[in-house]
C-alpha cells in the first residue's frame, strides 16, 4: 500500500513540474503592455471644459499585442481604442473622455484587457471639477 501511494506521489509532482514548465515557456511568447503613466490627474478644471486625455503604451513584448477590450468604471468615462494588432516595439495609445459637465471631484478607472502577460491593466483618471461661475450673480454683488 506504502509502495502505491508514493509512486502515485511520484507520478502526480512529475506532471505537476512538467505542467509548470510548460506554462513558462507559452509566457515567454506572450506580449507585453507598458504604459508610459497608469495613472491621469486632471487638477482642477471648470465644467464643461475639455474633458479628453491620452494613455500612451508600448508593445514591449516579442508578438504583437492585442487590446481585446477596455472597460470603465463608469458610463462618465468612455474610451476609443485601436483594434488592430501593435507590433513588439511600437507604440499605441487610449482615448479617455470624462464627462466634465459632471461638478465635484472624480477618481474613474480603467480595465485594459489583452493578450499580454499582464491582462487586465488598471488606469485611473482623477481630478476635480469646478463649477462654472455664473455671471449674473456676480453683478449682483
Amino acid at each position: 500500500m506504502k509502495k502505491i501511494l508514493l509512486s502515485l506521489a511520484v507520478v502526480a509532482s512529475i506532471t505537476l513540474s512538467a505542467f509548470a514548465q510548460t506554462n513558462e515557456t507559452v509566457n515567454a511568447d506572450l506580449p507585453e503592455i507598458t504604459f508610459k503613466s497608469t495613472e491621469i490627474d486632471y487638477g482642477v478644471i471648470s465644467q464643461n471644459s475639455e474633458g479628453t486625455r491620452n494613455f500612451e503604451f508600448t508593445n514591449t513584448g516579442k508578438v504583437p499585442l492585442l487590446l481585446t477590450n477596455v472597460a470603465a468604471s463608469c458610463g462618465c468615462t468612455v474610451v476609443e481604442w485601436a483594434k488592430e494588432p501593435i507590433k513588439p516595439g511600437e507604440k499605441g495609445s487610449l482615448t479617455v473622455k470624462y464627462n466634465t459637465a459632471i461638478v465635484g471631484p472624480f477618481n474613474k478607472s480603467i480595465r485594459v484587457f489583452s493578450n499580454a502577460k499582464s491582462s487586465p491593466v488598471f488606469l485611473i483618471i482623477k481630478g476635480d471639477i469646478k463649477p462654472l461661475q455664473d455671471s449674473t450673480s456676480q453683478s449682483q454683488q
